[in-house]
């Protein structure tokens, strides 16, 4: 197939940088497939290692291929969707969930009589951040007098993700930062195997979910949003820098007031540039949405 030639045109920079604008071009019109949302960076990174992948000898074979082969556009996609997580991820941030934050929220709704805890996992990948956090609340709740119920929604874009957090079966490298107390507690071990318990299983609500989606502020599995946590975990430097505030925006809509926001550490900066909620406890990236009063003082 014949490359188009107003994506084509641009050649690549002396570092044999591809032409962003035409491969993002050619990826859409043959395949009607937007590439242009993910970070300027990010994505030169991605090309390179298609090209090498490929064994393509020049940027415009490899255009010519992405524009006959939905196939390796569709692998190029993928390859820009990190699914990457892990149980526990960062010690310093679960720390302060598990000492400051959720504590926080426990003692509120005690206080309040409201029902239940919400808790949104954006960009959950295999589930081991939800099921890290459903751990924590499980502990936590049943300590006190009288339990507080909570639900997790966990939402991704990748359904093969998904599926694997529903099934809850992680392999021993996995489970490498569980706590031992929490291994006998809350999973079931056959040879190499460990299996979320089902009664955990059953306080996580795995869902597709695209965080771009520009016609809801919330996932629909959550009906109205108002959650007391959202995590939203190394996701945000992949994107332009408007994609990223509009991920935030939606992420502050749908936080119930005095919510809890928790990024990634290399995300930290971003969040308190953007505005919209304050940090808690330094250099953890966890912040707390800001009541009226706060926004106009900061």
């Amino acid at each position: 197939m014949k490359s188009n030639s107003s994506c084509i045109h641009g050649e690549a920079d002396g570092h044999g940088t591809p032409p962003l604008a035409a491969i993002i071009c050619a990826v859409r019109q043959a395949h009607g497939l937007d590439l242009s949302p993910f970070d300027e960076t990010f994505l030169k990174k991605a090309f390179h290692r298609r090209l090498t992948a490929t064994s393509a000898k020049t940027w415009e074979e490899y255009l010519g291929r992405l524009q006959g082969d939905r196939t390796e556009a569709e692998a190029l996609l993928r390859s820009l969707r990190i699914g990457h997580s892990e149980f526990f991820r960062n010690p310093l941030t679960f720390a302060v969930l598990e000492q400051l934050v959720l504590p926080d929220l426990l003692a509120a709704k005690e206080m309040s009589g409201r029902s239940e805890i919400r808790v949104w996992s954006a960009g959950c990948a295999a589930g081991q951040e939800a099921y890290s956090m459903a751990i924590l609340f499980d502990e936590l709740s049943a300590a006190r007098e009288h339990p507080i119920p909570f639900r997790i929604i966990a939402t991704d874009i990748c359904e093969a993700d998904l599926a694997r957090g529903r099934d809850g079966v992680y392999d021993r490298a996995a489970v490498q930062n569980v706590r031992m107390k929490h291994l006998q507690d809350y999973f079931r071990v056959e040879g190499e195997a460990y299996t979320v318990a089902p009664r955990l299983r059953q306080q996580v609500d795995f869902s597709t979910y695209d965080l771009l989606d520009e016609r809801s502020v919330c996932p629909p599995a959550s009906l109205y949003g108002d959650f007391d946590l959202i995590l939203c975990c190394n996701v945000l430097f992949y994107y332009r820098p408007d994609m990223r505030q509009r991920i935030l925006d939606k992420v502050c809509r749908a936080l119930a007031p005095k919510g809890y926001v928790v990024t990634g550490e290399a995300e930290r900066d971003i969040v308190q540039r953007a505005g919209g909620c304050c940090a808690v406890a330094s250099p953890a990236a966890v912040f707390q949405k800001k009541t009226i009063n706060q926004g106009q003082t900061s």
